[in-house]
């Protein structure tokens, strides 16, 4: 088998007295794409912000790309892309989408003419256009940023991620605050992606099982700052993890077109 894209290898972090991050462990090999599940206060976000190289492990482990360790937070952060809304709020209202898209090329945020340093090219904008028609954007390419909806601008910004050829790309709970239509159109256009030929592997950050498309066949569950299970989703996802995660008991379960729905 090939060296892991990612191999988070007994991490831990530290925030004052609070550990945050307790001995986790965590593999992702090249064609996988992955859920990561947990409550609010899991560490997930801490576990993303090292496994993208914006903190490192204090209090212990190692975090290896391709096989490599990595003492160079800054090449992290070069293959591995991260998608939020947070982001959103820091692309300039006005920006054409599809300067938005090409600005992951040159890892600006916000297209600026560059006096020195790489520029984009008239590939990188018809791969940019490519990227949009495969997330089912092609019609967005004319229209600004900031007059976009959020799961439009969510679509636009996994677009712009992928310019930058990672290895990886986080997507931290990118349903957040849509509408059911909405939040269904965007994961039908995430499915899509996931499975087609993309180069990059996904990792959906969610607290709903029912976001969990069939493409992501694998699962992280993080529970007060420790992996719960970690392994295929069909296996490991089920009405006694979201118990243990949650507190609170399915009274049903529906397993339904690859997705998995759970009653209350």
């Amino acid at each position: 088998m090939s060296s892991p894209l990612l191999e988070i290898r007994d991490v831990g972090y530290r925030g004052g007295d609070t550990t945050i991050l307790d001995g986790v462990s965590w593999r992702v090999h090249p064609g996988e794409h992955w859920a990561i599940l947990g409550p609010n206060g899991a560490g997930k976000t801490t576990l993303l912000r090292i496994a993208c190289g914006y903190l490192w492990p204090n209090a212990g482990g190692e975090v290896r790309r391709l096989g490599q360790p990595l003492t160079d937070l800054r090449e992290l952060r070069r293959s591995i892309g991260w998608v939020s809304i947070r982001l959103a709020a820091e692309i300039p209202p006005h920006e054409a989408v599809l300067d938005t898209v090409v600005s992951g090329r040159v890892a600006q945020v916000g297209l600026k003419p560059a006096i020195c340093g790489p520029r984009p090219t008239a590939d990188d904008y018809e791969q940019a256009r490519r990227f949009l028609t495969d997330l089912d954007c092609s019609a967005l390419v004319d229209r600004r940023f900031g007059v976009l909806s959020q799961g439009e601008q969510q679509k636009v910004l996994i677009a712009r991620a992928l310019m930058a050829v990672p290895l990886l790309v986080f997507l931290d709970e990118p349903c957040a605050g849509l509408d059911p239509g909405a939040r269904e159109r965007f994961l039908e256009s995430l499915e899509r992606l996931a499975s087609g030929n993309t180069a990059a592997s996904l990792v959906l950050v969610t607290h709903h099982i029912e976001e969990i498309m069939p493409s992501f066949q694998n699962t992280l569950a993080m529970r007060t700052a420790r992996v719960l299970r970690s392994g295929p989703t069909r296996k490991i996802v089920d009405a006694q993890l979201v118990q243990e995660l949650y507190s609170v008991a399915p009274r049903q379960t529906i397993l339904d077109n690859g997705r998995t729905w759970i009653i209350f």
